[in-house]
């Protein structure tokens, strides 16, 4: 259980950031699902529920999707568009999470700022070459903020561009509502493919090699989309290309080297639901 010395509701975004850097203890709350399964001392937390901070919420504009730090993942489940948009990833990726009752409470922006390893939401977001903007680093790619080092910010929003981009998730748990053994999810768009993969069990990463070589491949001919021996023969190929590229852990859930094997697996079941 974590403790908390002190308590601020801030009304704009720069008293929440100018408490924030104040002192090293001083943390943002978010739907606080994480931290009441740890045990951390809190100095001042800062609440950032207020709708003076237009941190919740999903927003939609002609070329793009903005999701407020403070939405939760249920909105995120139930929001119409997205079960439309990318072929419904985002639903699909949240909708195993624990129960509805805790998807309720977390929230987009502590899930993506903790850079948690296993989760779900930035395994899929990756995949859709999404952008975060924060308050004081600004606006970039999820790519190059999950690659910088920590540092004391507050997650604004999370962007989407609207397009025709087609996309799968796939993941492999020892019960529905249980976190991921491994995650993956797969997108293309034009042409070019992104295969990422997470729950290994650190954060999710790109594929680069293996995406790269699969939009290459694409390029080349329209072979990809024939379900034929060789067709398969090409994704099997590249499915094995992501798992060794990519570095494995083991935790409770299983070992590096049952993940590594799985990878593959879960790689070309993502594929051939893209190619559909």
């Amino acid at each position: 259980m974590f403790t908390i010395r002190e308590l601020v509701q801030p009304e704009t975004l720069e008293e929440a950031y100018s408490t924030l850097i104040s002192r090293n203890p001083n943390t943002v709350l978010g739907g606080c699902a994480f931290l009441k399964m740890g045990s951390k001392r809190i100095g001042t937390a800062i609440d950032l529920s207020s709708p003076k901070l237009g941190l919740k919420g999903i927003r939609e504009e002609a070329d793009r999707f903005e999701i407020g730090a403070m939405t939760t993942l249920r909105e995120i489940e139930t929001y119409p568009a997205f079960q439309e948009f990318y072929q419904g990833i985002l639903p699909q990726a949240v909708r195993d999470i624990i129960g509805v009752q805790f998807r309720n409470s977390v929230t987009v922006g502590a899930s993506v700022f903790s850079r948690y390893g296993f989760s779900d939401l930035i395994t899929a977001l990756l995949a859709l070459n999404a952008e975060v903007e924060l308050f004081h680093g600004g606006r970039m790619s999820l790519q190059a903020f999950l690659d910088k080092p920590y540092e004391k910010d507050i997650l604004v929003k999370v962007r989407l561009q609207k397009n025709e981009r087609k996309a799968s998730y796939q993941s492999l748990r020892n019960s529905v509502s249980d976190y991921a053994i491994l995650n993956v999810a797969v997108s293309e768009l034009q042409g070019q493919w992104r295969i990422v993969v997470g729950a290994r069990p650190q954060r999710a990463k790109l594929a680069e090699r293996a995406s790269q070589k699969l939009s290459e491949l694409a390029g080349e001919n329209g072979a990809l989309r024939n379900n034929d021996e060789n067709a398969l023969k090409q994704l099997e190929d590249i499915a094995k290309i992501a798992a060794e590229e990519l570095a494995f852990g083991t935790n409770m859930r299983g070992s590096a080297e049952y993940r590594q094997a799985v990878c593959p697996v879960l790689v070309k079941r993502a594929l051939m639901e893209v190619l559909k």
